[in-house]
């Protein structure tokens, strides 16, 4: 047997605090080490319950000088947890590379599943969920509007997630590449105001046009076929 520790990837709540597993909660208990995106956000979920394992951040602009440290904990027998600012870390994070030095290092990842926005919102959207495109966020500015063309091609339901200053744009982008779609944004999954709006570009537009708009969002788009719409 190996004397590595291992890397568990673990869910944390994508707002509720009671969506926690209990598997995960014994986790972050028992491991040596616990890696967040956000420690601020992430103490305060350890606060709530009662997890007083040593944290430590790792994010994507500390990624390459944290991955060596943590390798080498792993190499000494230390268990890691991994967890991201909300939901399944990795899924637009940057896990990924710690993933891969892992991977070389032959250590053991065990992921601990939970909450995820992207299934969250796709369960409860009311568009086909047999078949789905993942995006994560678009580009910002160089490669945006290539990427926004490139879903032309796509048959399948498409998810996206997005910031809310910049919600309009991107629906607007979207609309005027794609044609008229239905069309489902999901706002504030799981907190107080949870928001699932459903319609077609033309009324989500109009709706959130006269709204200002707060929290996590995730945009969800059929393809254009007649028996989908709402």
């Amino acid at each position: 047997m190996s004397d590595k520790g291992r890397l568990y990837i673990v869910a944390t709540p994508i707002g509720n605090l009671k969506d926690f597993t209990f598997r995960a909660i014994d986790t972050l208990k028992e491991v040596d080490f616990v890696f967040a995106e956000d420690t601020r956000n992430s103490i305060q979920l350890m606060k709530h319950y009662k997890i007083e394992t040593k944290i430590d951040s790792y994010h994507e602009h500390n990624n390459v000088k944290k991955i060596p440290k943590i390798i080498n904990l792993l190499n000494e027998g230390k268990n890691i947890a991994l967890i991201s600012d909300a939901g399944t870390p990795t899924i637009s994070d940057p896990g990924y590379k710690l993933i891969r030095a892992c991977i070389d290092e032959e250590i053991n990842i065990i992921p601990i599943p939970g909450a995820s926005a992207v299934t969250a919102a796709l369960s409860a959207s009311g568009l086909p969920s047999d078949s789905f495109f993942f995006l994560g966020f678009l580009p910002h500015k160089k490669g945006r509007k290539k990427k926004i063309s490139f879903l032309k091609s796509l048959d399948n339901t498409i998810i996206i997630f997005e910031s809310p200053h910049r919600l309009l744009k991107t629906l607007k982008e979207l609309h005027d590449e794609l044609g008229e779609r239905p069309v489902v944004v999901a706002r504030e999954l799981t907190k107080l105001y949870e928001e699932i709006i459903r319609g077609n570009f033309d009324s989500i537009i109009e709706y959130f046009e006269s709204k200002k708009v707060k929290g996590e969002i995730v945009i969800i788009i059929g393809r254009n076929d007649d028996r989908i719409y709402f």
